[in-house]
């Protein structure tokens, strides 16, 4: 009975210690250092294969960008839009835009847009005047085929 009791608590604290350390590691739960800007590549994914026989789904996209800085305002200065080649595609936004405390925009690409192959992406450049904390920017991706509902979203990553 002992031995059952502690094989159930050492079940539950590495399951514990699991969804912790998961948490701590997603990039949510994350503090990012104070910035002034920097150059985000954000992963898109206008279709997807389903099935042993490869067949395409298309996927409607929204790119976000969120302002997370609760006193100062960013400048979205480019958000353009890349095929999977590498060529661009369009520049999405025709001037900088500025984004006040905590507010955000989002940027739709249609689901029949597949002009960029399987796997486009977003080159997204924002500066602020001060050091602010980092925007959240990520692109949700969302589709339906024959019953079956896809969505999942891909986070921005700096580059250099």
């Amino acid at each position: 009975m002992l031995r059952i009791k502690f094989l159930l608590f050492m079940r539950s604290a590495s399951l514990t210690c699991f969804i912790v350390l998961t948490m701590f590691s997603m990039p949510g739960f994350c503090l990012d250092a104070p910035s002034k800007g920097s150059t985000l590549y954000v992963p898109v994914y206008s279709m997807v294969y389903t099935g042993d026989r490869a067949v395409p789904v298309n996927l409607a996209s929204t790119l976000s960008i969120r302002n997370t800085d609760p006193r100062n305002s960013i400048r979205v200065a480019s958000a353009d839009y890349y095929a999977s080649t590498g060529r661009l595609i369009r520049r999405m936004l025709p001037k900088a835009l500025v984004l006040g405390p905590l507010a955000s925009t989002s940027i739709f690409i249609k689901e029949k847009d597949t002009s960029g192959g399987f796997s486009t992406s977003f080159l997204v450049r924002w500066a602020a005047d001060r050091e602010v904390s980092a925007p959240i920017i990520e692109c949700v991706n969302i589709g339906a085929y024959s019953g079956l509902g896809i969505s999942f979203v891909t986070p921005g990553r700096e580059i250099r």
